[in-house]
């Protein structure tokens, strides 16, 4: 579901967005999930500030803690020295053809090595995700960084980082295959914006009608020739 949104002003980038939308929403007791162009001081220092946790993703736009975070990962691995301050959890999914491994790994008591200045609010734990693919007899590996305010739980990390990529296949795929988003061809003034809310808000009451087992698309078509089925949609007593 939806709860908020703010548009990106043309000068700027989703940096300067973010914060103004986690303070739009109350997020105490929540995990916060972020790309890794979220990955800011000031962004982290709000989360914290609103009582929310977080696992946001690590590249290289933050080098330095990049590198710290590979290299502590790599040391630990390469010593099989896992101990107190380690967490690890794995699955494994099979589908279509294709097999497909997840380990995660959590460290934990990281701040002298990580962040000795404290400069990163509530930076408890770093995480790795390595996924390695195998279809069509090839097999790939790939490996992602994570900082997070969780304690040491690798199942709870794991289960975020994959909350948060099941997004693009429940939210931003279904507004571009089902509502047509990425051909819409409004651009004047706040159309754009407007209608963006509008598509959110078909998303949100399509999804909570569970009287019928259809897609969205096939929801939206029968709620477009069947008026009581329209009504029940949008949760009016006709």
């Amino acid at each position: 579901m939806v709860l908020g949104q703010r548009k990106v002003d043309s000068k700027s980038n989703e940096i300067t967005a973010i914060p103004e939308l986690i303070k739009a929403l109350d997020i105490a007791g929540c995990i916060v999930t972020i790309d890794a162009i979220g990955c800011q001081k000031d962004i982290v220092n709000l989360i914290s500030q609103k009582d929310g946790d977080y696992v946001i993703a690590l590249k290289k736009n933050q080098k330095n803690l990049y590198e710290s975070v590979e290299l502590l990962f790599k040391e630990v691995i390469s010593k099989c020295s896992k101990g107190e301050n380690t967490s690890d959890y794995s699955t494994r999914e099979l589908a279509h053809g294709r097999e497909e491994i997840r380990n995660y790994l959590m460290l934990s008591n990281i701040s002298n090595r990580i962040d000795p200045d404290n400069k990163w609010n509530k930076l408890n734990s770093v995480g790795m995700v390595e996924s390695v693919r195998t279809e069509n007899g090839k097999t790939t590996v790939e490996t992602r960084y994570y900082i997070s305010s969780l304690n040491l739980d690798a199942k709870k990390f794991g289960d975020s980082v994959r909350s948060h990529w099941g997004i693009e296949n429940s939210l931003h795929w279904i507004l571009d295959v089902a509502l047509n988003e990425d051909d819409c061809r409004i651009r004047k003034d706040n159309a754009p914006q407007n209608f963006a809310i509008l598509r959110h808000i078909a998303v949100n009451l399509l999804g909570q009608e569970k009287s019928k087992k259809l897609g969205i698309k096939n929801k939206q078509f029968l709620a477009a020739i069947d008026d009581k089925y329209l009504t029940k949609v949008l949760g009016l007593n006709c």
